[in-house]
């Protein structure tokens, strides 16, 4: 099976069906871009994956447009699972996914992308946050042991003993404690357990997947949207989600790092992330992180997630190739990093990892895929 991800006929049709005849189909504000920005950049590139980076994606999309106006990238949110599926299927022209594909899903992607196969490129960072839904409480310290316990179903109540013990002077209230977790593979829930599995293997026994474990039972919803919407309409309630997602009236927990508890912060998730190395075994274009779970180093939040843009090391068309380079150049630029954190409270990738990037990128090749 061979990518399909070229020029898309729904932009012709886009650019054809205008009123007017006009070549600026999304009015004004591209017409006024195309005076400035670069026109000789043109078609369009389907996208799909994590729900995570949907408010960096629609940032990186709107400047995107503005820098190449007759240039188009569209982006589905279905989940990172989702969208590996779609890349492997030859369905998308890259995916966003918050866990880097698999050494299985490695193999699988040279039958669409040629033999250099698909690669990962980080893109978006941003802390998980543990947010509970406990009226007048913004705030709570826990360690990963609690925060198993608690998702595991062990602990019933808020002011259950270990949770009490970390939260001296907070007046816990006798409420039950509903955890929800995600009904949809998510890259969300392959880090989150990740985590947990990393530091408290005695207690949270089960590999890491996008999965949530099978017989561990408790409330569930699509998306980061959806598990924050069901967490802030039932009080006691409790999930794990992106902190872009995160708003009031819900609260976050600190976590346990060594000796001291680290609050949710894009700087800490920035830390975690420059204790990263890379993955082993992978090609040079390929920059998959192994994150430092069980860091003690101070300030460092190491419940965070690395989304990648999954791209195809070869494409069959140029003008899709061409699309896709200059959108994956834009994302992981300083540019495009500032508009994420703006959009979506991302903690920006380092310069050295943005100049890594971009050479990954630049490496796009264009050729038949056996």
């Amino acid at each position: 099976m061979r990518i399909r991800a070229t020029l898309s006929l729904s932009l012709a049709a886009l650019l054809g069906l205008t009123a007017c005849g006009s070549d600026y189909p999304l009015g004004a504000e591209q017409e006024a871009a195309a005076q400035r920005g670069d026109t000789s950049l043109q078609g369009a590139v389907t996208a799909a994956g994590s729900s995570a980076q949907g408010p960096a994606m629609d940032a990186w999309r709107a400047g995107f447009a503005t820098l190449y106006p007759r240039a188009q990238v569209q982006y589905s949110p279905d989940g990172s699972g989702a969208g590996r599926g779609a890349l492997l299927a030859g369905a998308v022209g890259f995916a966003g996914s918050d866990a880097y594909l698999s050494e299985e899903e490695l193999a699988a992607s040279t039958e669409v992308c040629g033999p250099g196969g698909a690669f990962n490129i980080p893109a978006y960072v941003s802390p998980i946050s543990v947010a509970f839904n406990l009226p007048g409480i913004s705030e709570l310290k826990l360690d990963a042991a609690t925060v198993a316990r608690i998702f595991r179903g062990d602990i019933a109540l808020w002011n259950d003993p270990a949770i009490a013990a970390q939260n001296d002077g907070v007046d816990l209230p006798a409420l039950p404690v509903s955890a929800v977790s995600r009904s949809d593979d998510s890259g969300t829930t392959e880090n989150f357990t990740d985590y947990l599995h990393a530091v408290v293997p005695e207690i949270w026994t089960e590999e890491p997947d996008g999965t949530w474990p099978a017989g561990l039972e408790n409330e569930n919803a699509k998306g980061n949207a959806g598990v924050v919407s069901t967490v802030a309409g039932t009080v006691g309630a409790v999930t794990y989600a992106d902190d872009s997602a995160v708003g009031d009236p819900l609260g976050r927990a600190a976590l346990k790092v060594g000796a001291d508890y680290v609050p949710v912060s894009s700087e800490a998730a920035a830390a975690a992330v420059d204790l990263a190395s890379r993955v082993s075994g992978r090609e040079d274009y390929d920059i998959a992180l192994d994150l430092d779970r069980t860091t003690s180093e101070p300030g460092v939040y190491p419940l965070v997630l690395v989304s990648y843009h999954v791209y195809c090391a070869r494409y069959e068309n140029e003008a899709t190739a061409a699309v896709v380079r200059a959108f994956g150049t834009y994302a992981v630029s300083a540019e495009g990093q500032a508009e994420a954190a703006e959009a979506a409270k991302s903690s920006p990738i380092s310069p050295e990892l943005s100049r890594q990037a971009t050479e990954s990128i630049a490496s796009i090749e264009v050729g038949d895929i056996p």
